[in-house]
């Protein structure tokens, strides 16, 4: 196969979590963008698949994905990932792929009309939050998110921190 020619590896899908009937087995976590949850205040997830290359859903698998700088967005009619960094396979021949390229997102095109509607109108900006494996495909979790402000993240923070004392203070309550 030649080098530019990307394989569809992943299926479109319509939420996130696995339902009660599928088994662990078949969802795999392999990457999660913790500092995104810290910077943007969550709206609504979408699950999207992924059209990778056999070099990169291998790198994948191996866990070497970082994710932090990327986000997506609508180009034409397609929604594409950018600022995804898969690493090179060390076992790839000539045809590895590129680190960083973009990657097109395989969503219903009433979920990219939806999701570039609310990216146009409301300021919001779609990012990934995770990147797991179901089904052996590898799928992403896209997050509509709006970005927080200082104030925002402290009272986030001030949050948790409460709600822990408060577990805290229940849990020897109950002893």
């Amino acid at each position: 196969m030649p080098a530019n020619r990307v394989q569809v590896v992943a299926a479109p899908a319509a939420k996130t979590k696995p339902k009660a009937g599928e088994g662990e087995s078949d969802f795999k976590v392999v990457t999660v963008n913790r500092q995104a949850r810290h910077d943007y205040s969550i709206l609504e997830v979408v699950e999207a698949g992924m059209a990778l290359t056999g070099s990169e859903i291998k790198s994948i698998r191996a866990g070497k994905v970082q994710l932090r700088d990327a986000y997506a967005r609508r180009s034409r009619d397609e929604m594409w990932l950018y600022g995804l960094h898969i690493a090179l396979y060390p076992d790839a021949t000539y045809n590895n792929h590129e680190p960083e390229r973009p990657r097109k997102l395989l969503l219903h095109k009433s979920q990219i009309i939806d999701l570039a509607d609310a990216l146009e109108a409301k300021g919001l900006t779609l990012i990934p939050l995770r990147i797991y494996l179901k089904h052996h495909r590898a799928k992403v979790e896209l997050g509509l998110a709006r970005g927080r402000t200082k104030y925002d993240k402290r009272a986030a923070i001030a949050k948790r921190e409460s709600d822990a004392d408060l577990r805290a203070a229940m849990s020897a309550k109950r002893r």
